[in-house]
């Protein structure tokens, strides 16, 4: 088991978790050990995704990086989206889907790392997404103040739902019969069935991150010390706790036997794991923490000893409800397109190790370098420059 998270500082920083089989008297005690820090981007991290393999990360230089875990080695970049990462996520062990400010969604073999479709997704940024457990259908929100719906199993749009303000976070529950979509600092819940919200929680300050620890209980991070927990059917808090010194900025949550736990990172530079308990109105136990001493981003988790069982989105030839739950979702708006799969791109796939030390590359695209491209803008900025003085 590893931590994984990423900074302003563009550094990624892994922590390899040892849990402890003993108990200290009543407290459990796990302990972190740093295991790599990786510079490869040239701006700020913003997303991190894992599976079963692999860790990806996003940043505002515009490039996705790829981690090999098993054998500890950086695996190649994926140059495609003009513009900052804004959301990356697995399904399963075959497909990454990512998002950006450049309003693409791009979905992405994850053995081949091919882009395989890429789809202007929204007319402003793409903030978030999220894929239901079932893989065949997608969220995503952005800057245009809509919600739309994607079929993953026919790779097009669905449907698309007008909202008053630009949402900044989708999150489907973890049987996907409900989703919520957050603006700002207010929760709405989603029905898939009724396609109807249920009810709205408000939080004290803006929300950075959510995760559902069950069916209908969502832990929920702001920009503040405080974590909370709400019942989504009675919209009460069930408990909060004080987590950081700092705002938190995302969450990770996941089973392993015997054990529920959420990892969080904040802004004070602290990554901390908690025990969560059966009854979610007890707050959860400290597991262990540690101090990265950088301003977090991002968070994710790599689970080395748990088999992935979903391996890639349903194919479009076997016969799926997708039909049957837009139907329930909403009506397709008439100005909804499907647009036509745009030239597939492979990545750099140039191997380093996490620790720094370039390795012999097994393969070589024809991908233009990250450092490559921004020196191209500033030449073309340049060049636009002098053309308009030379104008006036």
């Amino acid at each position: 088991m590893e931590l994984v998270a990423g900074c302003y500082e563009q550094v990624l920083f892994g922590f390899a978790v040892h849990p402890e089989s003993e108990a200290c008297g009543d407290h459990e005690q796990w302990t972190l050990v740093a295991d790599f820090t990786h510079h490869a981007h040239t701006a700020s991290l913003s997303a991190v995704a894992v599976n079963s393999r692999f860790v990806v990360t996003g940043s505002k230089d515009e490039t996705i990086h790829i981690y090999d875990m098993k054998k500890k080695i950086e695996h190649g970049a994926l140059v495609h989206h003009s513009g900052t990462i804004t959301c990356l996520k697995f399904y399963g062990n075959r497909h990454l889907i990512s998002g950006a400010e450049d309003g693409l969604i791009c979905i992405w073999d994850a053995k081949k790392w091919e882009c395989l479709k890429s789809i202007k997704a929204h007319k402003g940024q793409v903030t978030f997404l999220s894929i239901h457990p079932s893989g065949k259908l997608a969220l995503s929100v952005g800057t245009d103040k809509t919600l739309r719906t994607w079929n993953l199993v026919e790779g097009r749009s669905a449907f698309i739902k007008n909202i008053k303000q630009n949402a900044h976070i989708v999150e489907w529950s973890p049987r996907g019969e409900q989703y919520v979509v957050i603006i700002q600092n207010k929760i709405d819940i989603y029905q898939l069935d009724t396609a109807s919200i249920s009810g709205t929680i408000t939080n004290e300050k803006r929300i950075s991150s959510v995760k559902f620890l069950s069916e209908s209980v969502l832990a929920v991070a702001g920009d503040e010390e405080v974590i909370r927990f709400f019942d989504c059917d009675s919209l009460v808090c069930l408990c909060e706790f004080k987590a950081h010194e700092n705002r938190v900025k995302d969450m990770f949550s996941f089973e392993i036997p015997e054990q529920h736990v959420i990892v969080t990172a904040s802004s004070d530079g602290f990554i901390k794991m908690w025990k969560l308990e059966q009854d979610k109105k007890v707050p959860p136990s400290l597991l262990c923490e540690v101090n990265t001493k950088a301003r977090l981003t991002c968070l994710g988790v790599w689970l080395d000893n748990v088999p992935d069982t979903k391996e890639s989105f349903p194919p479009a030839a076997e016969p799926s409800p997708v039909s049957k739950e837009q139907s329930k979702i909403g009506k397709k708006e008439p100005g909804d397109t499907v647009h036509k799969e745009e030239k597939q791109s492979k990545p750099n796939t140039k191997k380093r190790s996490l620790a720094g030390d370039s390795k012999k590359a097994t393969k070589e695209s024809g991908l233009v370098s990250t450092k490559k491209r921004k020196m191209v803008e500033m030449l073309e900025k340049k060049r636009k420059k002098k053309k308009k003085k030379i104008m006036q």
